[in-house]
């Protein structure tokens, strides 16, 4: 690490590490849930993992504003209860949610209930301990929760994404507390997200998309491709989520193992997959109400069924997940395009 102080003001505060976090909520720089005090001895700590100086400026962070500089990144990492080897995928998430192709502000702002999704691709799901594989998206893995806490603290302290305040969510969900997953590469039979979006498969990427809760497609009677996806893009074609209403951004389907396994075995290729979803997971424009469609679907006919993208290409697919014949359905923000950044280990 480069040879100055760190600059970031500093508060007196008692010992006791719960007081602290009594603290630091009634000023309203936590999630909610008890932080680790960013001592300056913690946040060099952090910095040691990275060869960046620490006023480094990463980008500014809507809606604030605020210029995200690795100090201030490794202060809410360390928060969130990070370890320094965590550092390298918050600063290339951070890279990535500052794009302009994210529309950050579009994200940290609207009513829609989106956050920032993590999927972690290449060698350093092993390094860190990243899950891929059961629970994916529930507690159990201390890299999947404090890499994504940490991105949620950035957003709120640096970005001023206060519920009510910058971050307008009508109702928010879970995943606004820690969002991260890993891709299960090695029980893919296609190849992994971060390869489809140009990358090397040694290197390590970090991929943010403005995602909602997951939807779980339970399907244990299918025994073929077309079975499977035929229950998958039944559960997709939903009147009300973005993709649909708003024809645009890239709709994310996480199929399990077990169903992939079945789907790549009858020979479906990766685009055959995006093929089948975007030709069957339609809804006939005549299930709208008179409102949408005159409003979004002017331009259909009543008979016409509408498409869950604009394009077959905008559909994402992730293998991740454990055994059992589940997969599941993420809408997203919709004004939003998913971002990979290389991790450098």
């Amino acid at each position: 690490m480069a040879e100055f102080k760190l600059s970031a003001e500093r508060l007196e505060v008692p010992d006791a590490a719960q007081e602290t976090s009594r603290i630091f909520y009634e000023k309203g720089w936590t999630d909610g849930l008890p932080i680790i005090p960013p001592t300056p001895e913690a946040v060099e700590g952090l910095l040691q993992e990275i060869k960046r100086r620490p006023d480094e400026a990463i980008g500014l962070v809507p809606p604030r504003g605020a210029e995200a500089t690795v100090e201030k990144i490794a202060i809410n990492a360390v928060m969130a209860g990070c370890f320094p080897e965590h550092m390298p995928v918050i600063i290339s998430a951070i890279e990535a949610l500052v794009d302009k192709r994210f529309n950050l502000y579009g994200v940290q702002t609207t009513t829609h209930p989106c956050a920032p999704l993590l999927i972690i691709n290449g060698p350093i799901r092993k390094k860190l301990g990243i899950n891929s594989g059961y629970n994916v998206f529930g507690q159990g893995s201390l890299a999947n929760a404090v890499i994504g806490r940490a991105i949620r603290l950035i957003l709120l302290n640096i970005g001023g994404g206060t519920p009510g305040g910058g971050d307008k969510a009508t109702h928010g969900h879970p995943g606004k507390f820690t969002y991260c997953a890993g891709e299960n590469e090695e029980k893919s039979p296609w190849q992994p997200l971060h390869v489809a979006r140009g990358f090397d498969p040694s290197e390590s990427t970090v991929t943010v998309i403005a995602a909602e809760s997951p939807h779980n497609v339970n399907d244990h009677s299918g025994t073929s491709a077309p079975s499977i996806l035929t229950t998958i893009a039944g559960t997709i074609a939903t009147q009300g989520n973005n993709n649909v209403l708003y024809q645009v951004g890239e709709p994310l389907v996480i199929i399990g193992p077990e169903h992939a396994a079945t789907i790549a075995r009858d020979g479906f290729s990766k685009q055959d997959v995006k093929s089948f979803l975007w030709e069957n997971a339609r809804i006939p424009c005549g299930k709208f109400s008179r409102e949408h469609r005159k409003q979004r679907f002017a331009s259909f006919k009543e008979e016409a069924l509408v498409p869950i993208a604009r394009r077959k290409e905008d559909i994402m697919i992730v293998v991740a997940g454990g055994a059992g014949k589940h997969s599941m359905f993420i809408p997203t923000f919709g004004d939003s395009r998913a971002v990979t950044k290389p991790v450098q280990i």
